[in-house]
């Protein structure tokens, strides 16, 4: 019998190309990896990899191996889940995957909600950006995932998995509350009366660094950038010791100190969506069912 284990390998290899890639995502040594591959090739009898130099491709043959554990690990799963589905009572164990900026305002009320309505579902949440998220999907490590888009950067939807539309989350300019371009607090900032101002930003070729980037010189400008990082939590921090202006989604700008005000800009496609996503194969079953139907009410 072919060890599932080294099966689920031989499929990363080919979603994520090197071994060193594979090594990585299993927290084991490129050896390691390439001695199970072997010994996968010793069980089957059959060639499976094409070694050319340093890089490894999959043969015919591991390409139609690599289906056939698809349905292998769906049947494996879909046979989990079968032992929690006795009745319509939702439990057992469920694995979300969540980017970092939703786990306080979306997964942890998410876990209390669960906990309420459904005692007997163990939520498990890994912290993951999308990319991440959804890689844990396709390797059968989450049972679901939050992502988001950011609107203006016109992403594809991620591919191999299906996305249910949540909510759309708008960025709005966190600033000082007496800086010169607030005037009234419910009026909307155009980013031009930010131009001449200090920036916080995610570094480039990130999704948030690069939205950001593209919205402001849209409005005619190039931010000038004095600080990045990735931490929105840092980011409003910084924007308090040095009164420079930060552009972050608004789930994320929920609590601010009193020295700082979030103004909505007036450009309406500075937002980023925010979807669920799942495997189309992933089965119906009541703790997933619940669960999704209360990501929808938060």
């Amino acid at each position: 019998m072919l060890d599932v284990r080294r099966l689920v390998l031989l499929r990363d290899l080919e979603l994520h190309g090197t071994v060193t890639a594979v090594a990585d995502i299993h927290g084991v040594t490129p050896s390691a990896v390439s001695q199970q591959l072997r010994l996968l090739e010793e069980e089957t009898q059959v060639t499976l990899l094409e070694r050319t130099g340093r890089s490894v491709h999959l043969t015919a043959a591991g390409r139609r191996l690599n289906r056939d554990t698809e349905q292998v690990l769906a049947a494996l799963e879909h046979a989990r889940l079968r032992l929690h589905t006795g009745t319509e009572h939702p439990a057992g164990p469920l694995r979300l995957a969540c980017f970092p900026s939703a786990l306080v305002p979306l997964a942890a009320p998410l876990g209390r909600a669960l906990e309420e309505a459904c005692p007997d579902v163990r939520l498990h949440i890994t912290e993951a950006e999308p990319d991440a998220a959804v890689r844990l999907l396709l390797q059968r490590r989450a049972d679901l995932a939050l992502v988001y888009r950011y609107d203006n950067l016109a992403a594809p939807p991620p591919a191999g998995v299906q996305t249910r539309t949540l909510r759309t989350d708008p960025l709005v300019a966190v600033l000082p509350r007496d800086h010169p371009a607030v005037r009234t607090l419910a009026a909307p900032i155009e980013l031009s009366a930010l131009a001449d101002t200090w920036w916080i930003t995610a570094p480039p070729q990130t999704a948030c660094g690069d939205a950001v980037l593209q919205a402001c010189r849209s409005a005619g400008f190039t931010p000038q950038v004095r600080t990045t990082c990735t931490d929105f939590s840092a980011m409003i921090a910084l924007a308090e010791s040095t009164g420079h202006t930060a552009l972050i989604p608004a789930l994320a700008a929920a609590h601010l100190p009193p020295t700082l005000t979030a103004r909505p800009v007036t450009d309406t496609a500075l937002a980023r969506t925010i979807e669920v996503a799942l495997r189309p194969d992933t089965p119906s079953e009541p703790a997933l069912t619940a669960c999704l139907d209360l990501l929808r009410t938060l």
